[in-house]
């Protein structure tokens, strides 16, 4: 056994562990983001649940109501949907009358999806609830924390996707996405 000591401004943290051989020299980030995700989603779940709606619904209904409409391959993009569950939800979101699906007005090929009334009624009745657990974590932690961690985040969103321009869009299913027209590639 052998304890180890992280430490960052204003956290010290203390724990033992099983030495095992040091292959790495930097922590898990994406386990980082993924345990950080979970802790913030227990507060958030409870309203989602309340209203009968999935994480992944909210992320596609919260993303039509920043936007006023959008084609399905970048809803799934922005709203970090895999294309395949965006299909099967956008049929469980339209048959629950929160969205509506037509014709691009510039192209009648294309689907273009965005919030019905209902849809917008209930982003609009469920937005107090998600703000006061913004609140509650801009309190807990601090505005300049909380805002820190939007701005570092973003940023290193940004540096980290223009160092590496190969890499595959994030949640764009397994052949990719058509940089140029925002559509999955199709092999």
């Amino acid at each position: 056994m052998v304890t180890a000591h992280y430490e960052r401004p204003g956290v010290s943290i203390e724990t033992t562990m099983t030495r095992m051989p040091k292959t790495f020299r930097h922590r898990n980030l994406p386990h980082l983001f993924l345990s950080a995700r979970e802790v913030l989603m227990l507060r958030f779940r409870p309203i989602l649940n309340a209203a009968g709606l999935t994480e992944q619904q909210w992320r596609v209904l919260r993303t039509l109501h920043e936007t006023a409409e959008l084609d399905a391959a970048t809803l799934a993009q922005r709203a970090q949907v895999l294309s395949p569950s965006l299909t099967r939800m956008l049929r469980v979101l339209e048959e629950s009358g929160l969205i509506e699906r037509h014709a691009a007005p510039d192209d009648l090929r294309r689907l273009v999806i965005r919030l019905s009334d209902k849809g917008n009624e209930t982003v609009g009745r469920l937005g107090p609830e998600i703000e006061a657990v913004y609140h509650e974590l801009e309190r807990s932690i601090g505005p300049e924390l909380l805002y820190s961690l939007y701005n570092n985040v973003d940023d290193m969103i940004h540096r980290v996707q223009n160092q590496a321009p190969s890499a595959p869009e994030p949640f764009s299913g397994a052949h990719g996405v058509d940089r140029e027209l925002g559509r999955p590639k199709h092999r």
